[in-house]
This record gives C-alpha cells, structure tokens and sequence, in this order.
C-alpha cells in the first residue's frame, strides 16, 4: 500500500512542531548560560523538557510515516494541546499568531481520522518497513 498524502502531510506537520520545541529548546539552554534565571533549577527543567518533547514529537512523526498505530494517539494529544495555545491567541488579539498555530493543528486533526491514514497507520509491530 502507498502511503497516502495525508499521512505525508501529517508527518511534516508533527516534525516541524518537534524542530520548532527543539530550536526553543535551544534557546532556552543559550538563555541558562547568557543570562540570570531567577529560578535555575526551574529553567533547567524546562530546558530538559523541552528537549525531551521534541525528541518525543520528532519519533511520533518518524513512526507515523512507518505507519505504525500507536502514533495516531500521540498526534491527536500533541494537536489538542497546540489548539490550547492557538486559541487563546486568537482571542487575545494575536490574529497572525494564532492562525499559525491553529491551521496546521485542525489539518492534522481532520486527517488523522481519514479512512486512507487510519487503514495506513494499522501496523502494530516491527514487522518490515512499507
């Protein structure tokens, strides 16, 4: 089976949100050591958590394109939390800002539930790469 253009998109949507964690992530360790953080031990947590969820998100969209199942639950979690911060925006005058963050998550959230990427994405073990 081909791998469907949804699945295609998804994959590219999911990894560049994990490069856009992972480029903050970055910034923030640039951040611990050119400037005074009022709580260290409070950046160094986000820093560390920022890199672990783009490292996440970045497997996510790597297994996706393999089609493997359990990235479907991932992907939906990730978008709802990103709808999260995108609406807030929205209504707090970040119009831009906002639809950046908005569109890309309701594309991915309407494609993950088409017949096409569900009947892509049923494989459950290692078996050989499609």
């Amino acid at each position: 089976m081909l791998r469907p253009w949804g699945v295609w998109l998804i994959s590219i949507v999911v990894g560049l949100e994990a490069l856009a964690l992972l480029v903050v992530a970055g910034s923030f360790l640039l951040g611990l050591f050119s400037t005074q953080a009022n709580s260290l031990s409070g950046a160094v947590f986000l820093t560390v958590m920022l890199f672990a969820l783009g490292v996440g998100l970045a497997a996510v969209a790597i297994q996706h394109f393999k089609g493997f199942r359990w990235t479907r639950a991932a992907s939906l979690v990730w978008q709802l939390l990103m709808l999260a911060i995108a609406i807030p925006a929205l209504l707090g005058g970040q119009l831009l800002l906002g639809l950046v963050l908005l569109l890309p998550p309701l594309a991915v959230l309407v494609l993950l539930f088409t017949p096409r990427v569900v009947a892509f994405t049923l494989r459950q073990n290692g078996s050989a790469a499609l």
